[in-house]
């Protein structure tokens, strides 16, 4: 009888070896900040969103180029990349912070630093709706912030949020609206509606996000086939491409990548393994997750970082806090404009009771440990003050 631990440990090193039969391929990613670029719109319900491509849009055989024209000049410079996990302000009525959120992020806006800064927003931003919990279950969560928080956020820093995940629906579609009319209120962009890609621009450089998760709604990372589609097209449209995913079983003890398709409460939560490896392959120069609540491993791959999970960036009265759960951090990377890996940093933070963001902890540790277990000679190497290092 094989042992669980030695199960995990044969199934990470056939999947190692799995990746050794790839062929190499050049790298590519970096980032945009300010302006919005929609390239068509659809109708989601009542909802607008930017979204470009169809289920049937070839796989792209070329990249675009900042100006659009067939061999024009590729831009050239550096771009910052911040991101964060999980984002929770607290939840109406009752779990909400002092001074009406005003100094939420205060103790870490200095780490939210880039020409993009982004960050999963775990739940809604209205006052209306109703929630999809109505029969008390202790499995069902909702989440809603007031819609003004949406000022905080862009004051802390972010210029894009992702809303692929399982609480942009808590509340409904008139949730929706209002969290994206709050978000639009004071131009802060955002990302994974279904057919949803993002365009910002910085110093001249074209940056598309798409985010996925296994949600309604949502691109959907379960169907790689049209994610990788999905993914490709962004490619066309920009320099850079970056990947969110909302994928993983949640819980303390799920910071490893396990093989497969992951489940929780008999959902569907995506094979992350196999969704970051096929959108790059597609396209993507960066793929960076949230979902499962706690932080797990980064790797490179074709020469590009996956980070499988930020963990829980904040979480007001609402998440589970202790030991891993606490545990997050800032993921800082800096790329050329043709998407070439400069350097990057995890800059450790911790929530602190009752749920807000601090400076520290021991997400360097913990995120260097399950890289070497569970990627080997493809993890990333984090040195004791959080550089970010290709193996």
């Amino acid at each position: 009888m094989i042992r669980s631990g030695e199960r995990r440990a044969q199934q990470r090193r056939e999947r190692q070896k799995a990746v050794h039969r790839h062929r190499p391929f050049a790298l590519g990613l970096a980032g945009i900040g300010v302006v919005i670029v929609a390239a068509f719109v659809f109708r989601d319900g009542s909802e607008d969103a930017a979204s470009i491509g169809s289920a049937r849009t070839p796989l792209r055989t070329t990249r675009s180029t900042a100006s659009g024209a067939p061999g024009a000049p590729r831009p050239t410079g550096n771009v910052r990349i911040a991101a964060v996990g999980d984002v929770v302000m607290g939840s109406l009525p009752d779990d909400l912070p002092p001074d009406d959120g005003a100094s939420f992020f205060a103790p870490v806006d200095d780490l939210l630093v880039g020409d993009v800064v982004l960050g999963n927003l775990e739940g809604t931003l209205t006052t209306g709706g109703s929630s999809k919990c109505d029969d008390d279950s202790p499995n069902c969560f909702a989440f809603r912030a007031p819609p003004s928080y949406s000022h905080w956020l862009k004051k802390a820093g972010f210029t894009a949020m992702n809303v692929a995940n399982n609480h942009i629906d808590d509340f409904g579609a008139e949730g929706r609206r209002e969290t994206f009319a709050a978000l639009r209120s004071v131009n802060l962009p955002f990302t994974g509606r279904l057919g949803q890609i993002t365009i910002q621009r910085v110093n001249g450089i074209r940056v598309a996000l798409v985010g996925f998760a296994p949600d309604r709604g949502a691109n959907d990372l379960t169907d790689i086939p049209t994610a990788r589609r999905l993914t490709a097209r962004a490619a066309t449209m920009a320099d850079i491409v970056i990947v969110t995913m909302h994928a993983g079983a949640e819980g303390s003890d799920r910071t490893h990548v396990e093989p497969g398709t992951e489940y929780f409460l008999g959902e569907n939560r995506g094979d992350s393994y196999r969704f970051s490896r096929a959108v790059i392959d597609a396209g993507a120069d960066l793929v960076v997750g949230s979902g499962p609540h706690v932080m797990r491993g980064m790797e490179f791959y074709k020469g590009r970082l996956i980070a499988y999970s930020l963990g829980n960036f904040s979480g007001y009265k609402v998440l589970g806090l202790g030991g891993a759960l606490s545990t997050s951090g800032v993921l800082q990377v800096t790329l050329r404009a043709d998407g070439t890996y400069v350097s990057g940093r995890l800059r450790p933070t911790h929530i602190v009771e009752p749920g807000t963001p601090e400076p520290g902890g021991d997400g360097i540790h913990l995120v260097s440990e399950v890289s070497e277990e569970d990627f080997g000679p493809h993890a990333a190497h984090i040195t004791a003050d959080g550089t970010i290092q290709r193996p």
